[in-house]
Formats: C-alpha cells, sequence, structure tokens
C-alpha cells in the first residue's frame, strides 16, 4: 500500500470532531454537536448517506412506538440496564416531537407503532441533512474506513471518481474527537460491513461475536411448497414459543413464507428467543395457531359435522375458508392419518409445530447482535482503551425488535455519545 495522502486541513481555531458513518447514531451526535465545537466532519464509505435508513423505510418507515415507557424499556433485554439511561435522555415521545420540529407529521398505527405521515424515509432524511449542512457539517461520501495510522489518524479509502475502480488511501489527522457509528454487519451492500470488528479489536477493544437478530429461518419444505407459496404472506396467526429459560410467551401477528423458510415481523419479534435455542439445542420448534379467534372446541366442532362425499380438502375449507396457504402448511406438517381424526387435525390447526435448525443468512437480517461490548467503554460510551474514541448506535452489542425500537435506541445513543463528546472535550 502506498502512504497515505492527507486528506483535509484541520481547522485550528477551535476543536475538531470526526463521525464515521452517516447512519442516524453519526446523524444525531452531529446534531449535539454542532454549537460546540469548531467543525464536524461526517465521513461515510457510501456514495450517499443513510443508505440502511432508507432501505428500512421502503415499507413504511416506522420511527418509534407509543407504548408506556416501562415497556418500550424491556424490549431490550439483557442489555436493558445499558440502553435505559440512552433513552432516558431521548425517550421515544422525545424522539417523535424531534420529528416535528424537523417539519415530518408522524401519526400513531393501530399495531402502537409510530410513522412519518408520508410513510417515507427520504424526506425525514433529506430535511436532517439540510439541515446540518447549513450548521456547517461537513459530509464526505465514499469514504471507508481501514484503521488508525501513525498518531491515531483517521485512514480511509476513497475515490475521487465514484465511476472509477481505483482507490487512494488518504489520512486525516488525529481530530480531537472521533465518533464511530458504523452500524452492525447486516445488509453489507448498503454499507454496514461490520469489518471495523477486526481493527478495534487489534486495539484491545472486546467485540462480541456477530449474531443475526430480526432475521429469518430456514425451513426444510417441500418443492411444493417452494414452486407454490414462496414471498406469500400467512395473515392472522398467532405464535407460540418457549425459550431456553422456559418462558412461553404467545403473540398475534403476520409472517410470510420464503423459498428457504420463514420471516416476518411475527418471527422477527422471537427471533433472539428462536435463535438462542438453535444455539443452544441445535434446533427450535415454535407453534402456529392458524385460526387464533377462535377456540379449540369450536374448530373440533366444526370439523366433526359428517362431511359426506366432500373429500378432506374441501371438507378443511369449511374451517380455513379459502386460505390455501394454510391448509398447505398443514399437509407440509402433520401425517396423513391425522386429517382423519378430528381432534388431532383440530390440534394441528391450533397448534401447528414448525421447526428450524438454522438462521438464515446474516448479511440479509435487519439487525444483528453482536459488537462493542459494555464493558469495553465508559459510561459516557468513550472507549476505555481509546480515550477521545466514542462509539454509538448497533456498533454496541444489544438488540430489540422492530417496531421503531432500533432506530430509537441508534439515535438515543448517538445523542448520549454527542452530548459525551462535547463534556469531554470542555473538560480536558
Amino acid at each position: 500500500m502506498n502512504p497515505p495522502k492527507q486528506s483535509l486541513n484541520v481547522d485550528s481555531s477551535g476543536p475538531n470532531v470526526a463521525i464515521v458513518g452517516g447512519g442516524p447514531a453519526g446523524l444525531m451526535a452531529a446534531e449535539v454537536l454542532i454549537d460546540s465545537v469548531a467543525r464536524v466532519d461526517i465521513y461515510d464509505s457510501m456514495p450517499t448517506i443513510g443508505r440502511k435508513f432508507l432501505r428500512a423505510g421502503l415499507g413504511g418507515l416506522n420511527i418509534t412506538h407509543s407504548e408506556p415507557f416501562e415497556a418500550f424499556c424491556s424490549r431490550y433485554g439483557d442489555r436493558q440496564k445499558f440502553m435505559q439511561e440512552f433513552l432516558e435522555d431521548f425517550p421515544p415521545d422525545t424522539f417523535r416531537e424531534w420529528v416535528h420540529e424537523l417539519g415530518i407529521e408522524t401519526f400513531v398505527g393501530t399495531s402502537g407503532r409510530v410513522f412519518p405521515k408520508e410513510m417515507k424515509a427520504a424526506p425525514l432524511l433529506r430535511t436532517w441533512v439540510h439541515r446540518l449542512r447549513a450548521a456547517g457539517v461537513r459530509f464526505h461520501h465514499n469514504h471507508r474506513w481501514i484503521g488508525f495510522g501513525q498518531n491515531d489518524s483517521l485512514i480511509f479509502e476513497t475515490k475521487s471518481d465514484p465511476r472509477d475502480r481505483s482507490v487512494e488511501t488518504v489520512s486525516v489527522p488525529k481530530p480531537d474527537v472521533t465518533i464511530l457509528a458504523l452500524g452492525g454487519a447486516s445488509w453489507p451492500q448498503l454499507g454496514s460491513t461490520g469489518t471495523w470488528a477486526q481493527i478495534l479489536m487489534d486495539k484491545g477493544v472486546t467485540v462480541r461475536p456477530w449474531q443475526a437478530a430480526n432475521c429469518a429461518f430456514d425451513i426444510g419444505w417441500t418443492n411444493h411448497m417452494r414452486e407454490r407459496f414462496s414471498h406469500e404472506p400467512l395473515k392472522a396467526v398467532s405464535l407460540t414459543f418457549t425459550d431456553v429459560n422456559g418462558s412461553t410467551e404467545t403473540k398475534q401477528g403476520e409472517l410470510l413464507i420464503t423459498d428457504y423458510g420463514i420471516e416476518g415481523s411475527l418471527i422477527y419479534w422471537f427471533s433472539k428467543r428462536i435463535r438462542e435455542s438453535i444455539n443452544e439445542n441445535g434446533k427450535a420448534t415454535f407453534f402456529l395457531d392458524l385460526l387464533p379467534g377462535r377456540t379449540m372446541d369450536k374448530v373440533l366442532k366444526e370439523l366433526s359435522k359428517p362431511r359426506g362425499s366432500r373429500s378432506i380438502s374441501r371438507h378443511l375449507q369449511t374451517v380455513l375458508g379459502n386460505n390455501a396457504l394454510k391448509k398447505a402448511l398443514l399437509y407440509e406438517i402433520i401425517e396423513r392419518e391425522k386429517f382423519a381424526d378430528s381432534h388431532a387435525l383440530s390440534k394441528a390447526i391450533k397448534s401447528l409445530p414448525i421447526t428450524t435448525q438454522k438462521v438464515h443468512s446474516l448479511d440479509k437480517a435487519i439487525s444483528t447482535a453482536g459488537g462493542v461490548s459494555f464493558d469495553s467503554v465508559e459510561r459516557n460510551l468513550m472507549l476505555k482503551r481509546m480515550p477521545g474514541v466514542f462509539v454509538a448506535g448497533e456498533m454496541l452489542d444489544w438488540e430489540a425488535p422492530t417496531g421503531g425500537y432500533l432506530l430509537t435506541a441508534c439515535v438515543a445513543s448517538g445523542r448520549w455519545a454527542g452530548k459525551s463528546a462535547a463534556r469531554w472535550l470542555a473538560e480536558t
């Protein structure tokens, strides 16, 4: 590798901050620092800012959740004690008010989730970036961070022309403060590669192994299921799962059948617990209630009616309606002889066992578990091994289900890191 060129002249009129990563955590850190320092520079590996944020908003951007704060904080599981302090500083209601200050109206959906009125991420991101630019924040696109250089400078690979495949290595003199907000390891094509982990481990930082979160699971479907029902939504079902600690939960929602298995918001809710069961036992079995609005007795009563000359398939239709996918799932999972047994068939409809032995690919997960251990950071999110270097967002070892919990925690931790960096600069 050729020696890196010096990329920028650092403003010597006051403290300067480099933020590596242009997602919500990095942008929020910049927002709280613009009045405290001479210059804020944001470096991002992609040609444009917030690629994963925009991708998350394609199906309707879920900003946060309106449930009571105590319940909201519980969604972070065994990381609640670390995350709650950030959330108390920037709770969901305050986050929503902040979005309103950007001129973006929001509403609460029937599920309690909070969405922008337009259901899109682009208007919010565009307004946010415009405000930061107007405040003097400088954005550096196509800058992929590859580590620290001499005297703790920041080394980047960059392209002067995005159309050119060749890259050059540039060095940024050590900033007064560096905030790393590089994301996890899911959707690497959008910038979150997780390759920064080795850089920090080489500095003595503990980084927990990556695991898929809010993810799909592989199921060994037959060719018929794969060919006939791939990407077919499975609506109005409930899922019951007992985790490795013996705790059982049932939740109603929607799933999506894929050629490799199953995904969707309902499975994401349980994904951490299902993943832990696979890690410990080599497999996990959850149970689907295909008719959550009816009792077992009612289903049994309907199925026990004489079917006359009707086939089993037509008889099932009187209970399941015209839902071909639910009927196909029954044929996929249970033995043929059970279709002649009304009690066994009713039990299958109300509690259909689905077994998975494998989490689907990490790079296709919505988010990741793993990352910088909380043991490696001070309470202010500064790395214990690297004074003046802070981390925020999905880089930290936490996870939460979809529903606004991911985005809220990212911006809350970004805000906490930004405020902590400002205080650290004032005290040093």
